[in-house]
């Protein structure tokens, strides 16, 4: 009886080892840590190269470069208005993150709040256009390149409980962007006026462009970024997030 008791209770304590047991990407938290919400930017942290160069095991793509299909812009009015669709876009320096605050929420409740900062994103991407910019007609395609400073994304989200894994069931992003750099490439057959006549329009009208891409660029990073996070939830259960 007594052998029996002592298999039965290594067994017991296998089984709880082989729960807390968690991979190399995730970093785990006590459950009853005062400063939970600080152990989980730590495990948010730790998470950077293996987001970089991905996780295989788990079909999570390398965030480096980042990458997202289109966006179109309206950036001047009437008939013959400007207008910017940029294709292909790819996004370099997501994964150089830093935590700087995490509220948690409750599952079906309260949203989670984070705020993130990027010291440097370079965005390229396949560049085409259309109407007249500058009193010159500017329709043509080429190469479009960027290089936003001191980048701030707030992000809220809302969580709820599917089983044993958590879920994102929404999430928004807020971005301001310090300081923004744009311009273009190998456009209009390398004709050197309208290419310098677009990139005097982009140097001295960033903070306008940016303004027109903020919104749709806002929705696809958060839908992105939204994937990406049940991507890693659904192959990690919610108790190998903490050590006990």
């Amino acid at each position: 009886m007594l052998r029996y008791l002592c298999v039965l209770a290594a067994i017991s304590q296998l089984i709880c080892l082989t729960r807390a047991e968690a991979p190399a990407y995730i970093k785990q938290c006590p459950r009853d840590d005062p400063k939970l919400a600080d152990c989980l930017i730590g495990s948010l942290e730790h998470l950077r190269p293996y987001l970089a160069s991905g996780i295989p095991e788990i079909q999570l793509p390398p965030v480096e470069p980042f990458k997202m299909d289109s966006l179109a812009l309206q950036l001047t009015e009437g008939p013959q208005g400007y207008k910017i669709t940029l294709k292909n876009m790819e996004a370099f320096g997501a994964s150089n993150f830093e935590v700087k605050s995490l509220k948690l929420g409750e599952n079906g409740g309260e949203p989670f709040k984070a705020r993130i900062f990027m010291p440097k994103l370079k965005i390229e991407a396949k560049y085409s256009s259309s109407g007249v910019l500058l009193i010159i007609p500017a329709s043509g395609g080429g190469d479009f390149h960027a290089i936003f400073d001191g980048v701030t994304a707030d992000l809220t989200g809302k969580t709820s409980l599917r089983g044993k894994y958590l879920h994102v069931d929404g999430l928004s992003i807020v971005l301001d962007v310090k300081k923004a750099n744009m311009n273009i490439s190998g456009a209009f057959n390398n004709n050197r006026i309208l290419l310098e006549a677009t990139n005097l329009f982009l140097r001295d009208n960033s903070q306008i462009v940016l303004e027109a891409m903020q919104g749709q660029l806002q929705k696809k990073l958060a839908s992105e970024f939204g994937k990406l996070a049940n991507q890693l939830l659904k192959n990690v259960p919610i108790d190998q997030f903490y050590s006990n």
